[in-house]
């Protein structure tokens, strides 16, 4: 995937006192006699990136589905860009891009061929050919969809959810099959559609390195109850996460868990009179965070 040093993004629009993209108040689904959501409340704010973690069965896909008007919800509240996804129309539905976990239609379209198509729906589309720079298919242009690799396709079905320039953008585990060089463009490029076109992006993904690069807001689903919501330094907090501070002295090495790393290095410059050997700060990572959480919820 190559990123254009100069690629046309719109300039982000200013937020403002604007209402939360999304406002979602004591959302529940129940399933026969199964409750699936328990009272879910949570705002993403526009130009936000927000995370969705949560193991599997937690309730994540039937939140994102219910947002993106797929699904009917047992009872509760529910606004995206300012109207119910129940009742909204095409109008508000061009104004939303997803990107699906998986999307095997249209096998034996040709790939510019299907995002010129798709394209047309749109009053204001992206220029299909600068698209297909944008993910990295020019190369593939000519050829079948059936025929591209997994991660190709998965470039794909970005392009096609980005390509009516949309205010909202979903992300269902988007760099499923990317190698390392196809994720870090990936990642670059959903970071520049936040911060220059100010798109908001919600985004699900079992890969905690990604939502930690990616995320401004976590939220953390399990059992179908939001236990936590922030960044990742608030989460952190919630659970009292210690960092883990490092250094030498007297010729060994030694590690030592605390809730205020400043704290201890200023004790250990007292103690050790200058410079401590070594030193190493390491604060709790979102991976730390998160496995402390499901760790609490199962104790």
């Amino acid at each position: 995937m190559v990123i254009p040093a100069a690629a046309p993004l719109a300039a982000a629009p200013s937020s403002g006192t604007a209402p939360p993209a999304i406002s979602i108040r004591n959302l529940r689904m129940r399933y026969g006699s199964r409750d699936v959501l328990h009272g879910v409340d949570l705002d993403v704010q526009r130009g936000e990136v927000l995370a969705l973690l949560g193991p599997n069965g937690a309730g994540k896909s039937t939140t994102i589905e219910i947002l993106e008007g797929f699904r009917r919800r047992s009872s509760g509240d529910v606004s995206v860009l300012g109207t119910d996804p129940e009742n909204a129309g095409d109008a508000w539905r061009a104004r939303v891009g997803i990107v699906m976990q998986s999307w095997r239609d249209h096998a034996r379209w040709r790939v510019q061929d299907l995002v010129e198509h798709f394209a047309l729906y749109y009053p204001d589309a992206r220029d299909p050919q600068e698209l297909l720079d944008t993910v990295g298919l020019t190369e593939q242009a000519g050829q079948e969809c059936q025929k591209l690799s997994g991660g190709q396709r998965r470039r794909l079905d970005v392009a096609l959810g980005i390509i009516g320039k949309p205010e909202l953008l979903f992300l269902d585990e988007p760099t499923t099959g990317f190698d390392p060089e196809a994720r870090r463009d990936f990642h670059t490029l959903v970071e520049r559609l936040s911060s220059v076109e100010g798109m908001t992006v919600l985004l699900t993904t079992h890969d905690l390195a990604e939502a930690e690069r990616l995320a401004d807001h976590i939220a953390v689903l399990v059992g179908g109850r939001l236990i936590a919501s922030g960044s990742i330094e608030q989460l952190a907090a919630q659970i009292q996460a210690d960092a883990e501070v490092r250094w030498s002295e007297a010729g060994e090495r030694h590690h030592q868990q605390t809730n205020d790393p400043s704290r201890l290095v200023w004790e250990l410059h007292t103690r050790l009179g200058g410079p401590i050997p070594d030193l190493e700060v390491r604060r709790p990572t979102l991976e730390d965070t998160y496995l402390g959480m499901l760790h609490q919820e199962e104790a």
